[in-house]
């Protein structure tokens, strides 16, 4: 039993997934299982996903029957993962070297349930290209309704105190309705303030479209939480104001 599970969902991911993988291989800490799920990839992801695994018994490699999308490949993930810390990783992005070391250090000295860190956007094409994502120091679970800050990529729970948790099978918005969802238990997520993780922005990415993130988000308030307009007009200024200030 690892100390950390690592959720990877998979999705045509060829160009990127090795560059990934080996991120998690460089890892200063080395106590992890990292549980990679393919949703249905139609080009060369599993096989290069497969040859990791005879090289490396902690990358553990799991095929969806049919694809499901995003949220419900994490879930899949979040089933088989054995290990109190839970932390994600897409088939696109990176993270820093003492990601784990640092996240699991700042959690056990601080006895924290969740926590997440700044991270960087990085251009597909040009790596030198990158824009630090400013974090606020804690998050609550009002707070985050207003607030989209914390990354998936930069997240990791400590399952043991938080218990079970799942994504809801949205297709959109899915991983900060997660942690609304965990904070609501009565938790306080901290961030670190530090960049630990990479976000590699394509012209694929949903969160590259500024616009279309902003409807989606509008969509969440009205249909994932139900709020009505009055709310859903005062949490979505707060949105967009938080949004702004953590690029500038």
């Amino acid at each position: 039993m690892a100390l950390v599970s690592i959720i990877t969902p998979l999705y045509n991911s060829e160009k990127y997934i090795s560059e990934t993988i080996e991120s998690v291989l460089s890892q200063s800490f080395g106590d992890w299982e990292m549980i990679i799920v393919d949703d249905c990839s139609t080009d060369s992801s599993f096989q290069i996903a497969f040859g990791y695994t005879k090289k490396d018994k902690r990358i553990k490699l799991f095929k969806n029957e049919t694809n499901l999308g995003v949220a419900a490949t994490r879930n899949h993930g979040l089933r088989m993962a054995t290990g109190k810390y839970i932390a994600f990783i897409d088939s696109d992005d990176l993270w820093a070297e003492n990601k784990l070391e640092r996240q699991i250090a700042f959690m056990s000295e601080n006895k924290l349930a969740f926590s997440y860190s700044k991270y960087c956007t990085f251009n597909s094409d040009d790596k030198n290209k990158r824009k630090v994502v400013r974090v606020p120091k804690k998050m609550t679970a009002n707070k985050i309704l207003g607030n989209t800050a914390i990354a998936c990529l930069t997240v990791m729970v400590n399952k043991e105190m938080v218990g079970d948790f799942y994504m809801p099978l949205i297709k959109h918005t899915e991983d900060n309705c997660t942690w609304q969802n965990i904070l609501s238990r009565g938790f306080t997520a901290y961030g670190i303030q530090e960049v630990l993780s990479l976000y590699r922005v394509t012209s694929n990415s949903l969160t590259s479209n500024k616009k279309n993130a902003a409807k989606l988000q509008w969509k969440t308030y009205r249909e994932y939480y139900h709020f009505s307009l009055v709310k859903t007009l005062f949490y979505f200024i707060k949105y967009s104001i938080n949004a702004v200030l953590r690029r500038l």
